[in-house]
């Protein structure tokens, strides 16, 4: 019997590829190319499934050309790199990995919010100039996090999670989000309150994104929604780039409107503006929320059971479009 054909569009942990083996034959990229659009085409030809990445873009038409395509599984939460709807009308299944690392990109979410309160990129960049020379009262005075107010645009878990660990820093949690959380859930989440989006700009002393990238959320915080914010508040970006007009925060944080921010994700990454990179007050990292071993390894191996399951005629675990299975 022919095993079915699968691609995996970038480098993974060798046992994971190794378990794909001895059910597909299987096309992988261990050394970890960056596919253009063509390239990723022409690989997929034949193949049955693909594990990708945010990195992979999948259009309409490169959709429609690959007539063997069952399953497309990404290996991330977000899916906007995917024409979902294309890969609906074509009866092909589309997973992502959800849940497994709530914790994970939470944590880093704290890791930006308090490095970016208490200037610790900008102080270290200062130190390993050589300029630290001697101590000064007023030297890189930051902002307090423990009392502050926290506000979250974005509720799901992840959102959800950030809150949480606010417990521990005395904090007021403010959040905006489609729809209010169910009471017991506002209560897990150090007694979030929900309010208006005008009245989360307003008040946050640090205001983390955690809201999925669409059409309707491209740009949601622009030029008017950081005009909004306290000039002494700190943004933090753990969800995807796009979110945030870069362009409108590069001015705000060079006019110092706001005071700094911390971002994971930008416009166009990796090719990220780069007059980011002559901001002081501002802590850059490459899209690394998820990063830690235990925490990827859960997420390729929960892209492999969707595609085991998708072969297999089961039902995958994490479907996005489960109309196709009507």
């Amino acid at each position: 019997m022919t095993k079915p054909n699968v691609l995996v569009a970038r480098a993974t942990f060798p046992d994971v590829l190794e378990r794909l083996q001895q059910q597909f034959e299987v096309e992988s990229n261990q050394d970890d190319t960056i596919f253009s659009t063509e390239e990723l085409h022409r690989r997929m030809q034949g193949k049955d499934a693909v594990i990708m990445t945010s990195s992979e873009r999948l259009s309409a038409e490169v959709i429609a050309a690959n007539t063997h395509l069952k399953a497309i599984c990404n290996v991330a939460v977000g899916y906007n790199n995917i024409d979902v709807a294309a890969a609906s009308n074509a009866g092909i299944m589309v997973t992502n990995t959800p849940d497994v690392l709530n914790e994970t990109t939470a944590d880093y979410a704290w890791t930006l919010l308090m490095a970016n309160a208490r200037r610790v990129s900008e102080s270290e960049h200062f130190l390993r100039a050589g300029k630290w020379t001697n101590w000064r009262f007023d030297q890189f005075l930051g902002a307090d996090v423990h009392g502050a107010t926290l506000g979250i645009l974005g509720m799901g878990r992840i959102g959800q999670a950030v809150a949480r660990r606010s417990m521990g820093f005395d904090m007021q949690v403010i959040y905006h989000n489609r729809s209010r959380l169910a009471p017991e859930l506002e209560a897990r989440a150090n007694n979030a309150r929900y309010v208006g989006k005008e009245e989360l700009l307003r008040s946050a002393d640090h205001l983390v994104l955690v809201l999925p990238y669409s059409a309707e959320t491209h740009h949601v915080i622009g030029a008017a929604e950081l005009a909004l914010m306290k000039p002494t508040a700190t943004l933090v970006n753990i969800a995807r780039g796009g979110i945030v007009d870069d362009v409108a925060l590069i001015a705000a944080l060079r006019e110092k409107r706001i005071a700094s921010a911390g971002l994971d994700v930008f416009e166009n990454e990796p090719a990220l503006h780069p007059d980011f990179l002559t901001l002081p007050n501002v802590v850059l990292t490459p899209h690394i929320g998820s990063g830690s071993e235990k925490t990827r390894r859960a997420m390729a191996d929960c892209a492999s059971a969707n595609l085991v399951a998708a072969l297999s005629g089961e039902r995958p675990p994490n479907l996005i479009n489960p109309q196709v299975l009507k």
